[in-house]
């Protein structure tokens, strides 16, 4: 028994993100038009500290320009492969300005219908589904 196997630990990367779907008195959608995957919802990584909820608030704002509120937990979304875990938000916009961003080429609120057409990414669109 003279083996000594030391097994270095090493921990779970993983990324958890927040995202919303913010609608808004017309039902319509706030996308923001990344400059990478195109057309998706606000969100992002959730920062070390930081809760589920002012991940999804500050996200918004940064992304977007919009003041959220009403936050209602819609569900967890995760992706396998990339090792991410995506927490989903129900908002509604209740003040800010429609703004761009460096991760934000566009923003804008979209019928339902045209939000649809307009994201690509299908785990995106399943989200809005």
């Amino acid at each position: 028994m003279g083996e000594n196997l030391t097994t270095m630990y090493i921990p779970p990367k993983h990324i958890v993100s927040a995202a919303t779907i913010v609608l808004n008195e017309d039902n319509e959608l706030l996308l923001i038009k990344g400059p990478k995957r195109g057309w998706e919802m606000p969100g992002g990584q959730v920062e070390e500290g930081e809760s589920l909820r002012a991940a999804a608030i500050r996200e918004t704002k940064e992304e977007s320009g919009t003041v959220i509120a009403d936050l209602t937990f819609c569900g967890i979304f995760q992706n396998v492969q990339r090792s991410i875990c995506n927490m989903l938000f129900l908002a509604k916009p209740v003040g800010g300005k429609l703004t761009t961003s460096p991760e934000s080429l566009e923003v804008g609120f979209y019928p339902l219908e045209k939000a649809l057409e307009m994201v690509t990414v299908s785990n995106f669109r399943q989200r809005i589904e």
